[in-house]
């Protein structure tokens, strides 16, 4: 299995060497090769994504990501995240939301998010006092992540997926994703599904999060909805993601690079550990995807964490409390 590193940015190196120690614990086996991405690949190569990793992500089995930081105020710097989401074709993003250990909560969803259009398609212009973004809905892409979502909730055991649009106001994009995502909903008559209001969603997602089970929504929508989800099960520092396309796929933690987290070991680890394991568990390793979540799992209920989650814990050590009990 060979597993393709791109650390990226501020916590992102750090985090992401303490989801391999992880892996290596269950498969020695795994063969990492890292590459350069980000503001820091850029002040090397003059770029944020060198074809050279590009070139690497292809060869590779998966990618695991760590964080990036794009700044502002350089000219023609983009986000290099985008552009390898774009380049790789990875038209889904997946965020599974569950309650933690120990919690009375009981919250089981999963956030599936359309990945390379809408509003992050990147067609912008300005001038110096007006400034206009393109966001493109086509039918195609419409058409797979729905259908994306309805397999992923038929796979794991889901009976409800939720439509998330704004059609009353964007009538043309989101009443294009709507119809389509309706029209794909009749494939699947064993799956009940339902249409909301993004600003309704947002709303239910605070006052009664167990109602949901697989949310599907285009590019921004799914960006916000699933970082103030994340809020409801223990924050950015535990939120994991994948990113997934026909021939490849990529895995991060939702947070940032957060570099004034990058000293003194305060990082949060889980997140990224936790990504390592939706990378496994893609990659059709089952078991040791389970025994990686269940020890995070473990650490959480013994509040072997960082301070974010109320613990004491410094990043290096969070990760030997999960690797004690794989």
């Amino acid at each position: 299995m060979r597993i393709c590193l791109l650390g990226g940015d501020g916590i992102g190196p750090e985090v992401t060497a303490e989801a391999v120690r992880v892996l290596e614990a269950v498969n020695p086996q795994i063969d990492f090769l890292s590459g350069d991405i980000g503001y820091s690949a850029y002040l090397k190569h003059g770029t944020p994504l060198p074809e050279t990793t590009l070139a690497l992500a292809r060869s590779c089995d998966a990618t695991l990501l760590g964080a990036v930081t794009t700044p502002t105020g350089i000219p023609d710097y983009t986000s290099p995240v985008l552009a390898l989401r774009r380049q790789l074709d990875l038209f889904a993003c997946v965020r599974p939301i569950r309650s933690l250990p120990g919690t009375d909560r009981n919250i089981d969803m999963m956030i599936v998010r359309e990945n390379t259009e809408g509003l992050y398609s990147g067609r912008e212009r300005a001038t110096r006092d007006r400034a206009v973004t393109e966001r493109v809905i086509t039918r195609t892409a419409s058409q797979r992540i729905s259908r994306f979502a309805f397999e992923e909730a038929k796979k794991g055991g889901y009976d409800l997926v939720t439509i998330v649009h704004k059609a009353n106001v964007l009538r043309e994009t989101c009443g294009l994703f709507l119809s389509v995502a309706g029209e794909v909903a009749n494939d699947y008559p064993e799956v009940r599904s339902e249409e909301m209001l993004v600003d309704t969603c947002a709303m239910e997602l605070i006052r009664a999060p167990e109602r949901f089970q697989v949310v599907v929504t285009t590019n921004l929508f799914g960006d916000i909805l699933s970082d103030e989800a994340a809020m409801l099960v223990g924050g950015l520092g535990l939120a994991a993601s994948a990113n997934i396309g026909s021939d490849y796929a990529v895995f991060e933690p939702v947070h940032g690079s957060a570099p004034d987290l990058s000293e003194g070991g305060r990082a949060n680890p889980l997140a990224a550990i936790r990504s390592a394991a939706m990378m496994l568990r893609h990659l059709s390793d089952h078991d040791k995807a389970s025994r990686i979540e269940t020890a995070t799992k473990s650490a959480i209920e013994s509040r072997s964490v960082t301070h974010d989650l109320g613990g004491t814990l410094s990043t290096s050590e969070v990760t030997d409390a999960v690797i004690a009990a794989l």
